[in-house]
């Protein structure tokens, strides 16, 4: 009895601090908004200088937010509608085109099947000169986007140029779905596979409509495909991971400062595919949602995460309205997988000196348990049973991309051949490559390399230290011998450069799906998967943790490769 009584004393005495806690809470909140309400309004009345309220607010508020972590954020009534369409809907009013500046002038990049722009015949390399008689010159990204996207029905003019033809177009504007399942189908060697790009309104339905297409052929494996996928909706994840674990498994607890935000996810229904083997691929821009499927599915000894080590955003934001039809993100809670570990890769309540969040170091790791027994790790993502090395392209290879030089020959090859017969195996031929090098002849591809800017550097800092003439003749045969090898980057890294260049071609014929199609062929973490599915006993020494298939290709890289 004695003890009911200390317990119930202790429970009271919790509350009453608690209590006074929240009220000392509630004054400085209300004390410190009576301060900001005042300082608004004497400054937006006495300044000497017409003020704008509104952007006066706006940096205010970004001022005040800047010091929590990026994914807390305002969001203005005007962005409203741009918000939904990256972090809730897929859907949007639009022609289905894609748009890119090149020297001053708005050029269709990309056209996507059966959407008004590919219905009117609107091709890459046409160049938009008015949209609705308003002229595109001078006109940011976000104008143009604006101007293109309307509701659905509305009509929208284009006056294009077209090999030196003036074309004007009318389009009427439908609905744009961008699919969260890019893709789905059977691989070679009955496997199939599904590539998720986001987590937003509809994806645990289209996944799950993915794999019971796939499911009719008997696959005898699956690959679930996340790499480059940022996230979205953590319920989305967990219907996801239902569909391959069996009900009421635990998927992820989300665990915040407010109790209220502490939920743990289970999943509800049977699964659709609980035994065939499963293959999950990541990189180092798999983020959020994305990381939440990897880590239960090899928490729970379900798939194998094969590829690099993935992003490191174990954190969880939640809307709230705001006055005036505005919006309000806030990180909530931060998410745990089944085995218990949060996999946030940056610490961002404690910055350095510049104001920068920075890693949790790789020695505070912890190790937890699978439902297996295998040993995983919490913070800086999640970490893949099976490493491949990522692709790195090559300072020739970006430039040539950023400075868009791979657009008009894919334009020109499109026009000079009709059709490209199997997207699956389609290569370019060293007699169309030679001719894309001779394109380049007249045009600006340089770039400045990273040895090159450490050359620089070092001639700087032997200025400094009055010790650049012992050195000089040494730094100028490295530059020369670093301009030397430049001038054959176009040979030395010619395999990569074709592979971008072919990849342009294709989208060209086949779209979005040709390109995926198209790239199978040279997918590492694709083969990996592959050989994997055929033999079952790396399968069961993966799953048992046999540490010798930890990696494949330089092992070292697995603590270095998150973005």
């Amino acid at each position: 009895m004695k003890k009911i009584k200390i317990s119930v004393l202790l429970m009271v005495t919790c509350f009453a601090i608690i209590t006074v806690a929240f009220k000392e809470d509630l004054f400085l909140i209300s004390k410190n908004l009576d301060i900001f309400a005042s300082l608004y309004k004497e400054i937006n009345i006495n300044y000497v200088e017409e003020t704008n309220p509104g952007d006066l607010m706006k940096t205010g508020i970004d001022a005040m937010l800047e010091g929590l972590d990026p994914y807390t954020e305002y969001i203005p009534e005007s962005e409203i509608e741009n918000y939904k369409l990256n972090y809730v809907s897929t859907q949007y009013g639009g022609i289905g085109a894609g748009t890119l500046y090149i020297e001053g002038k708005l050029f269709v990049n990309e056209v996507s099947e059966g959407n008004p722009a590919n219905k009117q015949d609107i091709k890459p390399g046409d160049q938009i000169v008015k949209i609705n008689g308003i002229d595109t010159q001078g006109k940011d990204r976000n104008q143009i986007s604006q101007l293109l996207r309307g509701p659905k029905g509305s009509s929208l003019s284009l006056v294009l140029i077209r090999e030196g033809a003036v074309l004007n177009k009318t389009l009427i504007r439908e609905e744009i779905k961008q699919p969260n399942v890019s893709y789905s189908g059977m691989l070679e060697d009955q496997i199939g596979y599904i590539k998720l790009d986001k987590f937003l309104e509809n994806s645990g339905q289209e996944v799950k409509n993915a794999l019971t297409s796939i499911n009719k052929s008997n696959p005898k494996g699956i690959i679930l495909d996340l790499r480059n996928n940022g996230g979205g909706i953590l319920q989305e994840a967990v219907k996801i991971v239902n569909l391959f674990v069996q009900k009421d498994i635990l998927v992820v607890v989300q665990k915040g400062r407010n109790p209220e935000k502490t939920i743990r996810y289970q999943t509800t229904s049977q699964p659709i595919s609980p035994q065939v083997p499963l293959v999950v691929l990541v990189n180092g821009s798999s983020a959020s949602a994305s990381e939440i499927v990897a880590g239960a599915l090899q928490d729970l000894d379900r798939g194998i995460v094969i590829g690099q080590r993935s992003y490191g955003k174990g954190l969880v934001q939640q809307t709230f309205n705001l006055p005036y039809n505005s919006l309000v993100k806030v990180t909530v809670a931060k998410y745990y997988t089944p085995s218990g570990r949060c996999i946030q890769a940056l610490d961002y309540a404690h910055k350095d000196e510049n104001g920068i969040a920075e890693k949790f170091a790789d020695t505070a790791m912890k190790a937890f348990g699978t439902k297996g027994g295998r040993t995983v790790y919490n913070g800086n993502g999640v970490y893949p049973d099976v490493f491949v090395e990522p692709v790195k392209y090559s300072p020739i290879t970006l430039s040539l991309a950023n400075k868009n030089l791979f657009f008009d020959y894919a334009n020109a090859y499109k026009k000079a051949n009709k059709e490209v017969p199997n997207v699956k195996t389609f290569q370019l031929s060293d007699a169309n490559y030679t001719q894309f090098v001779n394109s380049l002849a007249s045009k600006d591809y340089s770039y400045i390399s990273k040895t090159e800017r450490l050359l620089s550097d070092l001639k700087s800092e032997a200025e400094k230290e009055n010790k650049l003439a012992a050195v000089k003749v040494d730094l100028e045969e490295l530059k020369s011998k670093m301009l030397s090898a430049k001038k054959t980057d176009l040979i030395t890294h010619k395999a990569e450069i074709k592979r971008v260049l072919e990849t342009q071609i294709i989208s060209r014929y086949y779209f979005e799906k040709g390109k995926i199609e198209q790239a199978f062929q040279y997918d590492k973490e694709i083969a990996q998967a592959k050989s994997l599915f055929g033999n079952q006993s790396q399968i069961f020494a993966i799953l048992k943790g046999d540490g010798s298939y930890r990696t494949i290709g330089n092992p070292s890289k697995i603590s270095n490769s998150n973005n």
